[in-house]
C-alpha cells in the first residue's frame, strides 16, 4: 500500500483549473480552440511598425525638399513681345513685296498687295499680344507645366523622369533684347519637346537648375 505522505518529488504539482467555455473546469495547460485564442503580437512578430514610431525610410526625399524647387505659375518677360513683333514685321515686309509684285504682273495696282500685307501685319501684332497673355509655365513637383496657344489652347506636362538634358539658347535678337530660351529634351523624342522663350538669362539659368535637380530626384539620384 502506497504511503500518501511519501510523494515523488519529480511529480508535477497540481495545475490550477480554469473555467471552460461550457462552464466545466479545464486544466490551464490544456489545448484550447485556436479560433478563440487571443494572440498578443508585437511589432516584431508582425513586421509592422507604428506610424508614430517615425517616417518610412523608403519614402524617399522629404517633400519639403522637392517643393523648394517648384514655382508658382509664371509669365514671360514683356520684352518677348518685341521679339515676336520683329518676326511679324519681317514677315509682313516679305509678304508685302511678294503681293505687290504679283499684283503688278496681274495688271492690278501694286498698292493693293501692300495694303493686304499691312492688314495681315496688324493681325499679326494682335496675335502677338494675345500669345503673350496666354503663355505661362509652372515648375510642379512631378512635371514642368506649360500653357500656350491663341486659337488652340495647348497645355503640356513634361515629366521629370523623361527629361534627358536642358539647354539654354540665345539668338541675335534675343541677345539684343537681353532674353534667352530654355530648351528641354526628353527621352523618346527626335528633338526638343518643349521650349520656354522670353526668359531673362538669370531666369533661364534658375529654371535650368530647378529642372536638373528635380530630374535627378525623379531618377533616384542619377545625374543628368
Amino acid at each position: 500500500m502506497a504511503d500518501p505522505d511519501n510523494t515523488d518529488p519529480a511529480a508535477p504539482a497540481d495545475t490550477p483549473e480554469v473555467a471552460g467555455a461550457d462552464g466545466n473546469p479545464e486544466p490551464a495547460g490544456a489545448d484550447t480552440d485556436p479560433g478563440s485564442a487571443v494572440v498578443d503580437r508585437t511589432a516584431a512578430d508582425t513586421g509592422r511598425t507604428d506610424p508614430q514610431d517615425g517616417a518610412d525610410p523608403d519614402a524617399g526625399a522629404p517633400k519639403a525638399d522637392i517643393e523648394a524647387y517648384t514655382t508658382d505659375q509664371r509669365t514671360l518677360s514683356p520684352r518677348v513681345r518685341v521679339q515676336w513683333g520683329a518676326r511679324v514685321l519681317a514677315a509682313t515686309l516679305v509678304l508685302g513685296l511678294v503681293l505687290s509684285t504679283a499684283a503688278g504682273r496681274l495688271g492690278v495696282n501694286p498698292q493693293v498687295g501692300a495694303v493686304a500685307a499691312t492688314a495681315l501685319g496688324l493681325l499679326g501684332m494682335v496675335w502677338v499680344a494675345l500669345r503673350y497673355r496666354v503663355w505661362a509655365y509652372e515648375v510642379r513637383t512631378d512635371a514642368l507645366y506649360l500653357q500656350r496657344g491663341v486659337l488652340t489652347h495647348t497645355r503640356t506636362l513634361a515629366p521629370y523622369v523623361r527629361i534627358q538634358h536642358v539647354d539654354t539658347s540665345r539668338g541675335p535678337i534675343e541677345r539684343g533684347l537681353g532674353l534667352s530660351t530654355l530648351v528641354v529634351y526628353t527621352a523618346g523624342s527626335r528633338g526638343a519637346d518643349v521650349s520656354v522663350p522670353g526668359l531673362t538669362p538669370e531666369e533661364a539659368t534658375d529654371l535650368q537648375r530647378r529642372l536638373k535637380e528635380l530630374a535627378i530626384e525623379a531618377e533616384g539620384g542619377d545625374a543628368l
